[in-house]
């Protein structure tokens, strides 16, 4: 008997077989099928990642743990699409705030939003479902700052990955890539470099060794700047020396112009220092056409002496942050002589940093801050 008859003899002998006369044929046939089935649970396995017991192919669906596709699919990327602002489409970096829907908004973009409402006239809204936003109906969302605090990020300077929460310390206090500057910068070094070059170049700095000629020039320019810093504070301490001095909480109120095309400006209600009555007002980027259209914010405020005086009456004046305000202004000292017919300044700029500040008086419902007056006796 052929070695062929002998397997047909012994698959038609099998245990459970229907027909006895199984041929070759159907052998392939079986054959192809259990290579299937194994190439089927291989393939199993692999999707699974696991290189334990096999899976079963007949397995619910909702059962299976799904994978996803590439590298868009890690988990913090995800993340940063669902907690980031609606706004800018960036991650807040410091607090979140959320509309009546929850649609969330970084601190910048929210106080830019109802800046740029104050300046058009219109109720602020949200970018996504136009529902009202106002610091009193919108409110922080601190699960999501906690989340977003927590999510892993690039370190600017060795690229290594940390929590957002210790970023800043990473970067300013730890990192041994971040830049330094040496530290006899105060007599002109102007190296820069990686925290971890430092020591290497402050053993071979030149500038320990400079004459003594060449280290009184660099330490004149220091004194310069020195002496403008406290030229402003001089000035203070003997204003604050004067016999009339007077001071007022002051709060701007914003107001519409009776122009075709409406500007936006502020004024405060009268009030009274040193025995006359005055009254200030306040105008974004000196009355720009379109302030809203501009990234750069500024404003500009001018003094207004409503009584009659029968002298000239010389003053100077600064304008200081409220007490319950955290609006940075740095204190600028302004001259004029107040009289009949002379009796408002011109309009000066209010000494605020920047136009993030400016941006959080024009979204606050009123600007509150501090007026000095102080009379220049003859």
């Amino acid at each position: 008997m052929s070695s062929l008859e002998e397997r047909d003899v012994g698959v038609a002998a099998a245990p459970g077989s229907s027909s006895a006369g199984l041929g070759v044929g159907a052998v392939g046939a079986a054959v192809e099928a259990a290579a299937g089935v194994a190439a089927m649970q291989e393939d199993v396995g692999i999707r699974r990642g696991g290189e334990g017991p096999e899976a079963d192919p007949d397995e619910p669906p909702k059962k299976r743990v799904k994978i996803p596709e590439g590298e868009s699919g890690k988990l913090e990327e995800r993340l940063y699409s669902v907690l980031c602002c609606t706004v800018c489409l960036d991650l807040p970096k410091a607090s979140v705030y959320q509309c009546t829907n929850g649609h969330l908004m970084c601190a910048g973009c929210f106080i830019h939003l109802l800046a740029d409402s104050r300046l058009k006239e219109e109720q602020a809204t949200c970018p996504n479902c136009r529902c009202e936003i106002s610091k009193n109906l919108c409110c922080r969302n601190l699960a999501v700052e906690k989340a977003v605090s927590e999510l892993p990020t690039e370190c600017t300077f060795c690229l290594k990955q940390f929590p957002r929460s210790s970023l800043e310390r990473q970067q300013k206090e730890e990192c041994q890539d971040r830049v330094t500057q040496c530290k006899y910068k105060r007599i002109g070094c102007p190296w820069q470099g990686p925290f971890h070059e430092l020591p290497a170049h402050e053993g071979e700095c030149s500038h320990p060794t400079k004459t003594g000629t060449e280290l009184m020039g660099i330490l004149g320019e220091m004194d310069q700047n020195h002496r403008r810093d406290m030229q402003l504070y001089n000035s203070i301490f003997g204003l604050l020396c004067y016999e009339k001095i007077g001071f007022t909480e002051v709060q701007f109120r914003p107001y519409r112009t009776d122009d075709f095309i409406t500007r936006l400006y502020y004024e405060t209600p009268r009030f009274t220092v040193l025995n006359q009555t005055w009254v200030l007002k306040a105008r974004v980027n000196d009355f720009e056409r379109n302030p809203n259209l501009s990234c750069k914010r500024t404003l500009s405020f001018q003094l207004i002496l409503k009584s009659k005086v029968n002298s000239a009456l010389e003053c100077s004046f600064l304008l200081l942050k409220g007490p319950y305000d955290d609006v940075r202004i740095k204190p600028v000292i302004y001259h004029h002589s107040f009289s009949n017919d002379a009796n408002e300044t011109d309009y000066v700029p209010l000494p605020i940093s920047d136009s993030v500040e400016c941006n959080k008086l024009l979204a606050a419902k009123n600007i509150n801050l501090r007026l000095f007056i102080f009379q220049v006796q003859k």
